[in-house]
């Protein structure tokens, strides 16, 4: 029991960790003026909030689709059979002096342990959603690791006209095993956004709570 108890506390860090990286990250990028934040839009009901235990019924029985808002290398790992998946940021490819200073410090400080790459905003997200779900009327539950990069992108979905739109709350880091059916991919959902060195921490960690289990 302690060792399980143990293992889930640590895995639970090497998330966080991830998600404090990502944090960050989206708030490099400031909010437009007008409209409404995220959390306001979220707190009025404007936007719905979706916990993961949730979230089955919203897509089945609510008729809601589920748009997967993390970048290529987290869809990869582990993502929801059927989803619709628009990245909100990309791998940033500039080459210039600068951007490589950038890059460098962004490996010392959390690329190597996290795994998670120098990235720009995707500054076609609302024109690729716009070809995926031409309906603005659709219902959309929009989601991504622990739910800060899909706040920012449910203010772009709104201010583009979309009315319809939920916000898995906490992101996929919070669902459990059978909160979503049909996953796909290599790795749990709830681990898809941890990556780097935490990465062989994270599955040290899961063969000791097996191994705990058997003992």
């Amino acid at each position: 029991m302690g060792i399980a108890v143990g293992v889930n506390h640590l895995s639970s860090r090497i998330v966080a960790c991830g998600a404090r990286a990502r944090q960050q990250q989206t708030q490099a990028y400031p909010e437009e003026g007008g409209g409404g934040s995220p959390q306001e839009l979220i707190r009025s009901g404007v936007v719905r909030a979706i916990p993961p235990r949730d979230a089955a019924s919203a897509l089945q029985a609510q008729g809601f689709r589920l748009l997967d808002v993390r970048p290529a290398w987290e869809w990869e790992k582990a993502r929801v059979g059927g989803s619709l998946h628009v990245a909100l940021f990309v791998e940033d490819t500039d080459t210039s002096p600068i951007t490589l200073l950038k890059k460098w410090v962004h490996f010392g400080y959390v690329g190597l342990w996290t795994g998670q790459r120098f990235t720009t905003m995707n500054g076609r997200f609302l024109p690729q959603v716009e070809e995926m779900v031409p309906d603005k009327e659709d219902k959309l539950l929009v989601a991504c690791g622990e739910g800060l990069r899909s706040m920012v992108a449910v203010r772009i979905l709104h201010k583009g006209g979309y009315r319809n739109l939920g916000w898995l709350a906490g992101g996929f880091n919070r669902s459990g095993d059978g909160d979503l059916a049909e996953v796909e991919g290599s790795a749990k959902l709830r681990y898809a956004t941890v990556g780097g060195v935490s990465y062989f921490f994270l599955q040290l960690l899961l063969f000791l709570q097996v191994f705990g289990k058997e003992n």
